[in-house]
C-alpha cells in the first residue's frame, strides 16, 4: 500500500489565492511561513492538536490575520504528511 502524501502548498505572505476546499495558516515559532491546505485537515485529531496550542498561545488573536500554528516548519510538514484525505 502506497502513502499518499498531501500537496501542501507554500506561498508567500501577499499572495491572496486559496483554492476552494482548503485555507491559509501561517506556521513557524520566530519567521511564519503561509502554507495552503485541505480543508480535509480539520477532521485529523493531529492538527485539531495543533490548532488547541494556537489558541493556547494566541488565543482567537492571530496577529498575522489568519490561523498561526506554532511549531516548527518541520514538525508541521511530518505531522499533516501522515493524514489520510
Amino acid at each position: 500500500m502506497a502513502i499518499r502524501i498531501p500537496r501542501i502548498t507554500k506561498k508567500s505572505s501577499t499572495s491572496l489565492d486559496v483554492p476552494k476546499g482548503h485555507f491559509a495558516v501561517y506556521v513557524g515559532v520566530k519567521q511564519k511561513k503561509r502554507f495552503v491546505i485541505p480543508i480535509s485537515f480539520l477532521s485529523q485529531p493531529l492538527f485539531q492538536d495543533l490548532l488547541s496550542q494556537a489558541e493556547e498561545e494566541f488565543g482567537f488573536d492571530h496577529p498575522m490575520g489568519g490561523v498561526t500554528i506554532p511549531c516548527t516548519e518541520d514538525i508541521f510538514i511530518n505531522t499533516t504528511s501522515q493524514f489520510r484525505i
